[in-house]
């Protein structure tokens, strides 16, 4: 996550959009099947193909499939709680360098259940996932670069937008309260997107600047989703 934290640091205009255009996917690939139901017995056989056996990661697979089931029909505040307190409490924080010997690794949900632990993108590209399944519109949900002021450190989280104009709530992996972001004094918003586009933190009131297009750490997620069994992208 730091390698693409300084490249939002350093690029500036279009060169900031050409540069996170090889960066951004089809971050919305996926996410026409996010409606569908998730065939989780698919899922777990093809996860354990994949990784090799689960053990208690299935477990928090199967306490990940009791948890969509059982908010599905339940209003998005009640959702935004139950997801984010889900990962917050079934997620233990270890940096990539010693969870996947890689710098920067950008875990499957599947990938962070079955290890049990993941850092910050990883709690956030979980609960976009679980969120946009439920049936939150893309359009509410950014997944979110900020500095940590208190940690001296980029970091992501998810936010979440009411409406297009709202301040935006705040789902975070250093803690489990949800908060506006004007009492998030302690984060500094960097740059955002989600499977319609790309936002900067102060051009012209996070105006959107661009289109998600290949953001290829985020592309790796979807094709690995796809191995994982869960359906094939299907919205451009």
């Amino acid at each position: 996550m730091g390698r693409a934290f300084a490249l939002a640091r350093r690029a500036k205009g279009p060169l900031m959009l050409r540069r996170l255009g090889l960066a951004l996917s089809l971050a919305c690939s996926l996410l026409g099947g996010l409606q569908a139901d998730w065939d989780f017995n698919t899922i777990s056989r093809q996860a354990q193909a994949l990784y090799g056996p689960l053990g208690e990661g299935k477990q928090r697979i199967d306490a990940w499939q009791r948890l969509l089931l059982d908010q599905r029909q339940l209003g998005e505040g009640e959702q935004l709680d139950a997801v984010n307190l889900f990962f917050n409490h079934q997620l233990r924080y270890v940096e990539d360098i010693d969870l996947w010997h890689q710098v920067d690794y950008w875990a499957t949900p599947i990938e962070a259940l079955w290890k049990g632990a993941g850092d910050c993108e990883d709690y956030a590209i979980a609960k976009y996932f679980s969120l946009r399944h439920l049936g939150v519109p893309a359009e509410k949900l950014r997944i979110t670069y900020v500095k940590a002021l208190r940690q001296n450190r980029a970091h992501m989280v998810l936010t979440y937008y009411a409406t297009p104009a709202a301040i935006p709530l705040v789902l975070d992996s250093l803690e489990d309260p949800i908060r506006p972001a004007t009492e998030r004094t302690d984060l500094v918003p960097v740059y955002a997107f989600n499977g319609e586009g790309l936002w900067l933190a102060g051009a012209a009131g996070n105006k959107k600047v661009g289109d998600a297009k290949r953001l290829s750490r985020w592309q790796d997620v979807l094709q690995k989703m796809n191995a994982e069994g869960f359906p094939a992208p299907v919205e451009q």
